[in-house]
């Protein structure tokens, strides 16, 4: 069973920063060198947004414009662990911040919906 489990959400104030990790248990893909993880976060009444993604040795690599030159995502390839950097939070980054995974690097950033997915993380950005 795929198990992908963030940690590192909370509260921050304006300008603070976070780093959220997502680590991916049972993640086995078909091909060690062929899967994405990425991170989305969603707003209630509001789409999933993709945050940022990078693929099987860090060959792609997404930003969304909104976080570009804030946040950064890295990879442990060895574990199958991604940890997003969150520097200059802002109000609107508020958000719950969900962890996914899928069996091949060119769903990042190319499609919306992975196959396996975490719980979520809540981060609270206050003004």
């Amino acid at each position: 069973e795929v198990q992908l489990v963030e940690s590192g959400g909370g509260l921050v104030q304006t300008g603070g920063s976070l780093r959220l990790s997502c680590a991916a248990s049972g993640f086995t893909p078909d091909d060690p060198d062929d899967y994405s993880i990425g991170w989305f976060r969603q707003v209630p009444g509001k789409e999933r947004e993709q945050v940022a993604c990078i693929s099987s040795s860090d060959e792609i690599t997404f930003y969304a414009d909104s976080v570009k030159d804030r946040f950064t995502i890295s990879s442990d390839n060895t574990k199958y662990t991604v940890y997003l950097q969150m520097n200059g939070l802002k109000p609107e980054d508020t958000a719950v911040y969900y962890c996914a995974a899928d069996g091949s690097k060119w769903s990042c950033p190319n499609i919306l919906e992975w196959d396996y997915w975490g719980q979520g993380a809540q981060v609270t950005v206050s003004s």
